[in-house]
């Protein structure tokens, strides 16, 4: 790609200031030489070389009102703001008309947290730019410190307006629509700003995640299709497509495009998996596994793939081998809540209550809970015969669900097994309040109990609420 004359010049400027401090010889720069160079150095964080140049660069142009400006720039990099400020003020005095003068106090006030206060600065800033997208722009990311989003969206707009090119500022607007819950008004905008700028690829992108995001999957395809069209190397594009597809149930469509992420870049396993997915729905269980074998050994630390090998062979009964992948995984990583809820029911399917019951311990102590991990969990429980572990256990998931029948049936079986008659009709008659219909849950349960007489003259003298 050749360079325009303009960065020639950059790079030379450059490499004669770098060959200069090697031969220890003073040469000369005009100051915008001097500005470009400073700005490079700070730009990518070599702060002690734009300090050696802006100190060269005031000797040899100690009247230049941008070195100055550049030099207040590298004192609010380094905090000094009440040195930038008394800096600011001087040359305010000496050219009051200069909007990067305005811009810089405002720069200060946002160091300060006074955002309000470099809002003012900016609207001054306006007045005499010629650049209005970047204060627009500015201003608009004073707007977000303050959380005030309409008004950070209105200027990322107005800043677009000026500047259709402005990408940080494209992501912003769509931020901003979409933390306000506007999501189709984000994809009106989008839309007309397509009509001015069709070939911005970011701006399709961006629709295709809020038509994604209201499940408008069609125009979601369609708008990430554009995306592809304009950069055919767009790999996030691809991904989300991908993505849409799976929802529109067109999965070797969705398996393609998730192919071209890995043609563009390293195999990513989010891609490994979700055409491991795919395969499975289509039916290809060999593929799919050996996907999912590929996700695993992209990314042993990726629970997903673990869970995706594991629920595969549940799906197909076969415990043996999903009680392999499940304890592979827990040797990797054996603090994750989802690896030992699964351990819990694959021991549960094949009766193996013992080590079902420390699956499911081990999955609420780290943090799952899940009603149905707490039911499964006491289930264990009864039939090991540990009543009163379970009676605590449900005591203890009441503070998450204080008003769930399937607690109170259980509650109501343990106690009455217990011959805690009195907590047992309790919580019996807080079951058939919650839920009447589901009464049989205490049978299905604990048949000994629903077959004592006097549990179903209880029932039959509830009365059933209308």
């Amino acid at each position: 790609m050749q360079l325009s004359d303009e960065e020639e010049n950059y790079n030379l400027s450059l490499k004669k200031f770098e060959s200069m401090l090697k031969t220890n010889k003073v040469l000369f720069f005009d100051s915008e030489e001097f500005e470009e160079i400073i700005l490079h150095y700070l730009d990518i964080g070599k702060a002690t070389l734009a300090k050696k140049a802006l100190k060269l660069a005031l000797e040899q142009h100690p009247k230049s009102t941008g070195l100055k400006l550049v030099q207040v720039e590298m004192l609010v990099y380094d905090e000094k703001l009440d040195q930038a400020e008394k800096l600011l003020n001087e040359l305010y005095a000496i050219e009051p008309t200069n909007e990067e003068i305005f811009i810089q106090k405002a720069s200060i006030y946002s160091k300060r947290d006074q955002h309000e206060k470099a809002v003012e600065y900016l609207n001054i800033a306006l007045k005499h730019t010629e650049d209005y997208a970047d204060v627009y722009n500015l201003i608009g990311m004073e707007y977000l410190f303050m959380d005030n989003l309409e008004m950070a969206k209105e200027n990322f707009i107005k800043c677009l307006e000026e500047d259709l090119e402005d990408q940080s500022a494209l992501y912003n607007v769509v931020y901003c629509f979409e933390f306000l819950d506007q999501n189709l008004e984000a994809i009106e905008y989008l839309k007309e700003y397509t009509d001015r700028s069709p070939y911005s690829e970011i701006a399709w992108h961006q629709m295709g995640r809020l038509y994604y995001g209201i499940k408008e999957y069609e125009n979601a395809v369609r708008a990430f299709e554009f995306a592809t069209y304009i950069d055919e190397e767009f790999l996030g594009a691809y991904m989300e497509k991908g993505k849409a597809l799976e929802r529109l149930k067109r999965y070797e469509e969705a398996i393609e495009s998730y192919n071209r992420t890995i043609e563009l870049d390293d195999p990513t396993s989010y891609a490994l998996l979700r055409i491991g997915k795919s395969y499975e729905k289509l039916g290809n269980k060999t593929q799919a596994l050996k996907y999912f074998n590929k996700t695993v050994h992209e990314d042993p630390l990726l629970d997903k793939g673990w869970i995706a090998i594991t629920d595969f062979y549940v799906r197909q009964k076969n415990y043996q081998k999903a009680l392999f992948y499940v304890n592979k995984a827990l040797a990797i990583d054996d603090q994750n809540r989802l690896y030992w809820k699964r351990y819990g029911s694959i021991n549960k399917a094949i009766n193996l209550y013992e080590e079902a019951e420390y699956g499911y311990r081990k999955a609420v102590e780290l943090g799952d809970y899940q009603l149905d991990t707490w039911l499964f969990w006491v289930d264990m429980m009864q039939f090991l015969g540990e009543f009163n572990n379970a009676v605590l256990t449900l005591i203890q998931a009441t503070e998450y669900f204080p008003e769930e029948y399937e607690i109170e049936y259980r509650l109501a079986g343990l106690y009455l097994m217990l011959n805690e008659k009195e907590k047992g009709y309790y919580h019996l008659s807080n079951g058939l309040r919650l839920n009447y219909k589901n009464q049989t849950l205490l049978q299905d349960l604990f048949p000994i109990v629903w077959d004592r007489k006097i549990v179903q003259r209880y029932i039959a003298k509830f009365k059933k609420p209308e």
